[in-house]
């Protein structure tokens, strides 16, 4: 896929994977023109500040609540990465019609917009959080998900094609435990809620790259899957501070001990390949089932979570994925 005429729209994209997005696609893909989308003309200023200012950027202010202006904003768009959301559970749960305005609707707005727009390509940034979801973050994921999948089936005769890609925490993004763990090492004392916790992780280079990866291979109503390593939360704590207190401090309403990136239901219409798995829409009644030639098709009952995983995250192994977190930190300049 040649991305050099190529115009790209990012929701949410002042955010930590809108920035690195911006930054690789720039550098990598040479793209005509990328619009940053997003509601806060404070982080876009500070986006423009910390030199985001390359003649291809553009800086447009909206929310995906409102339809007219994501119509407005998408007019001469080819891809669209919606990566806009709210996404920290404890805000979700205490708010929850905001968190269905944003990540529902406003994900419905984005898919009925591009379709107006003739948008080629929508991937929409999804979770581990929306396979049996526990809290209504994951909740609302799920459905985001459902909306993005289905919608090929009534865009099925024009060119827009959606899909998803769906991943673990991202190290150090904003509001994620690597800053928390990384704040709390100065009082000598890390809190962790439950001794068994697992989690999914990749780095924010990596979850640009899949994306890229994902938007150029993608034919409509993939939800895509990468294979990524696990890592117990007490390992993340002791990478971060060795010679902390880890204090036990109980499992939080809506938090799972571990995450799921596959369902043993999803599995049964899932391809594997050697660095992601494909899952293909349940229903096959437009598109995206040519993916039954290029892997391979999973054994009955297989499911994919963080503590069944092959691939594990030592101690050594977690303290590469933090390194450059630990230097944003001692140089005051890591998000919170």
């Amino acid at each position: 896929m040649d991305w050099t005429n190529k115009v790209i729209l990012i929701t949410g994209g002042t955010g930590s994977f809108g920035k690195k997005f911006t930054k690789m696609l720039l550098a990598q893909k040479n793209p005509k023109k990328i619009i940053i989308f997003s509601r806060d003309e404070l982080k876009q200023h500070e986006m423009r500040v910390a030199g985001y200012t390359d003649p291809r950027l553009r800086y447009f202010i909206g929310d995906v609540r409102d339809r007219d202006r994501l119509t407005r904003a998408m007019h001469g768009v080819d891809i669209v990465v919606h990566a806009a959301a709210l996404k920290q559970v404890p805000a979700c749960e205490y708010n929850p019609m905001e968190a269905i305005k944003t990540n529902i609707l406003g994900t419905s707005n984005v898919i009925e917009a591009a379709l107006d727009a003739g948008v080629s390509k929508v991937l929409a940034l999804s979770t581990d959080k929306a396979v049996s979801p526990a809290n209504l973050y994951g909740g609302t994921k799920l459905v985001a998900e459902k909306l993005v999948i289905q919608s090929n089936a009534y865009a099925a005769g024009t060119s827009t094609r959606y899909a998803c890609v769906r991943y673990g925490n991202v190290v150090g993004s904003r509001g994620s435990i690597v800053p928390l763990f990384l704040k709390q090492r100065g009082n000598g004392k890390i809190t962790v809620t439950d001794e068994r916790m697992t989690r999914f992780w990749l780095s924010l280079e990596q979850g640009v790259q899949f994306v890229m990866t994902c938007i150029e291979q993608m034919e409509g109503g993939e939800v895509f899957v990468p294979k990524i390593p696990s890592t117990k939360v007490i390992d993340l704590a002791r990478a971060i501070a060795p010679q902390a207190e880890i204090e036990i401090i109980g499992i939080r309403p809506g938090e799972k001990l571990h995450e799921d990136l596959l369902s043993a239901d999803e599995a049964r219409h899932t391809i594997e390949l050697d660095t992601m798995y494909v899952v293909q829409p349940a229903e096959a009644s437009w598109f995206g089932y040519s993916w039954q030639n290029k892997g391979n098709p999973l054994p009955e009952g297989f499911s994919y979570t963080s503590d069944n995983n092959t691939e594990w995250l030592d101690v050594e192994g977690i303290k590469k994925y933090i390194a450059p977190f630990e230097e944003a930190f001692a140089n005051g300049t890591l998000e919170g």
